[in-house]
């Protein structure tokens, strides 16, 4: 282990051990927004570390690249926090979006607990697709919903078409797209990543990037791979399907950690 590492874990456990103290004696946790680039740093690697065991049950060997792309998206959505703007997707303050999700949480926990899924991409998922909203006005790609199924991949999972906006209904056909995916990458230690991405993309896309673009000098993190070559990949992937895992571990690490952002809260999961 290099010094430069030691440092870093070192800076991780001082973070950790001066959070958990502040959580014992009521007093606020320094805020994400206050920390300096190496804080953050720091601290979005050691969390994303830490939802990638309670999801997998397993440790996640994450690239520098992969996690200062999980660094972005938090960055965003440390903005969005108290910006004042309404409640607009995507860009309005991300209080009301984790205001919602607590509302949800034991419904969409539940569901996903049930179909052998970790209760956390049941939680999340939603966030990344919707924001919690249950859009009824279909996208340009006809998705609609919460988990913003189409239609044809609805039908797939038994929905009929007023399903679509039956939360409960639509989170159940959610929990087994994933556990469907996580099947066909039960080999993959990066696993429950490409089960995300293949949510977004549509497994065999996912099949076909991953003969194309991972070898064994980079299977440790096959999600890694495909992200750090993203230009060797279609239009779709390098827009959109990018920004989807490392968006999702983002949304978990402010959810998880509410006071660390300055969400007067506590996390998604303990609702």
């Amino acid at each position: 282990m290099n010094m430069q590492r030691i440092l870093l874990m070192s800076l991780a456990l001082a973070i950790c051990l001066l959070t958990n103290s502040a959580k014992s004696s009521g007093q606020p946790v320094e805020s994400y927004q206050n920390m300096n680039q190496s804080q953050r740093t720091t601290f979005v690697s050691v969390q994303a570390r830490r939802i990638a065991r309670q999801i997998s049950g397993r440790d996640y060997q994450f690239t520098a690249r992969f996690e200062t792309e999980i660094q972005r998206a938090v960055d965003s959505y440390a903005r969005r926090i108290g910006n004042n703007r309404g409640d607009e997707p995507e860009t309005g303050d991300a209080r009301f979006v984790f205001e919602r999700g607590q509302t949800l949480a034991p419904t969409l926990m539940g569901i996903f607990k049930a179909r052998g899924v970790s209760p956390l991409i049941g939680l999340y998922l939603p966030l990344v697709e919707s924001e919690y909203i249950n859009l009824q006005t279909p996208n340009s790609a006809g998705a609609i919903g919460m988990f913003q199924f189409l239609p044809k991949t609805g039908e797939h999972y038994g929905l009929a078409p007023d399903d679509l906006l039956d939360v409960p209904k639509s989170a159940d056909a959610a929990a087994r797209y994933i556990a469907s995916s996580l099947e066909t990458f039960s080999d993959d230690p990066m696993k429950e990543a490409l089960a995300l991405l293949s949510y977004n993309r549509g497994a065999r896309n996912v099949e076909n990037d991953l003969a194309l673009l991972v070898n064994e000098r980079n299977r440790g993190c096959s999600i890694c791979a495909l992200t750090e070559q993203k230009d060797k990949l279609d239009q779709n992937f390098r827009d959109e399907s990018v920004y989807y895992v490392p968006k999702f571990f983002a949304a978990a690490i402010v959810g998880e950690n509410p006071r660390a952002f300055g969400l007067p809260t506590q996390p998604l999961s303990s609702f």
